[in-house]
């Protein structure tokens, strides 16, 4: 049975449902306006309230609305001498779930009570269903995110472990393509994506004989142009995978100048993502700023002059001023 709420200016109307519902076995407050409805809705649960339209101060369309916004388990029927079919729709648009003219017949009364407890409970128990809908989703979406996260660091690690003078480089750029990512105000969903791309964007380097990839002196003009070729091959490996960001399209143009002088597809300006701008900026300071096999490392300073001096040319301008600020302002650091 229901705790249910009378609304009514008329104490013979309130009467007569308390008794006319108490015998159905339903537990009946009433009360005389909206006001008074209103607190008796903030000190129990009701799940119904019967509600007359005309009433002294707030109508009783008006307390429906409320009760809609603020009591989303409770259901309303209305209870009113007018019958005029704007007012019914004004009311069932307010959330009623019903509609009753005066003089009140008791079945009519009784046979609305119960199509409304039991709209209800469905709308309640659908309400329920799509909640734990959503959590099982969410979770799952975690428990995927987890594996992918753990496949792409694999990924990583597989590069790394043939360029152990490179080791650490794709984490490095990542944590700091994040950092960049969150500087410039890009959502975390983004931030997330550039961080994974980071962490594999040189994947392509798989198929480099791990020679030339250790190889302590300069690269020969044919050696160079096969490590260009990483971009492309790390996007075909993952171009197939589907991702909740352009991660392989992110790979593929890491190398790419805002002038159009990158490679491999001589991309310029906004044809480029802007991740991959952000990798590119990340990229080129973890470089100059670390040791390599054919030199030492030249320095944290000359890889920001550098961004700095290239910034809208080769680099993009707010991943500049974005890292700059980093480095120079807030004391982010390479020791990472």
């Amino acid at each position: 049975m229901a705790n249910i709420l009378i609304v009514d200016d008329e104490s013979s109307i309130r009467r007569m449902l308390n008794r006319m519902l108490s015998r159905q076995g339903h537990t009946c407050t009433v009360s005389g306006d909206a006001a008074e409805a209103r607190k008796c809705l903030e000190s129990q649960v009701f799940e119904l309230v019967l509600c007359d339209v005309n009433m002294p101060g707030e109508s009783g369309i008006d307390l429906a609305r409320h009760i809609q916004s603020q009591y989303q388990d409770t259901a309303v029927i209305m209870v009113t001498g007018v019958d005029d079919p704007q007012v019914a729709a004004g009311a069932i648009a307010a959330g009623a779930y019903g509609y009753i003219i005066k003089p009140l017949d008791a079945n009519e009364v009784i046979i609305n009570i119960r199509n409304a407890l039991r709209r209800r409970e469905l709308e309640i128990a659908n309400r329920k269903y799509q909640q734990d809908l959503e959590e099982r989703v969410e979770a799952r979406t975690a428990s995927l995110r987890r594996a992918m996260n753990g496949i792409v660091r694999a990924m990583g690690l597989t590069v790394e472990a043939r360029d152990p003078y490179t080791s650490g480089h794709q984490h490095r750029v990542a944590v700091i393509s994040a950092a960049v990512a969150a500087e410039m105000g890009l959502s975390e969903d983004r931030i997330e994506g550039i961080r994974l791309a980071g962490l594999i964007h040189d994947l392509g380097k798989i198929t480099i004989p791990a020679g030339i990839l250790s190889k302590p002196t300069r690269l020969a003009d044919f050696e160079f142009a096969l490590i260009q070729t990483h971009p492309q091959v790390g996007y075909d490996i993952l171009k197939e995978i589907e991702f909740p960001w352009p991660i392989a399209q992110m790979v593929h143009q890491h190398h790419e100048k805002m002038d159009g002088s990158g490679y491999p597809q001589g991309l310029a300006g906004e044809d480029i993502l802007l991740e991959a701008r952000i990798l590119c900026v990340a990229d080129v300071v973890e470089a100059m700023a670390s040791h390599r096999p054919y030199r030492p490392a030249i320095g944290l300073d000359p890889a920001l002059a550098e961004i700095e001096a290239n910034a809208g040319l080769l680099y993009d301008p707010e991943a500049v001023k974005a890292c700059l600020t980093l480095f120079r302002q807030k004391g982010f650091s390479l020791d990472l």
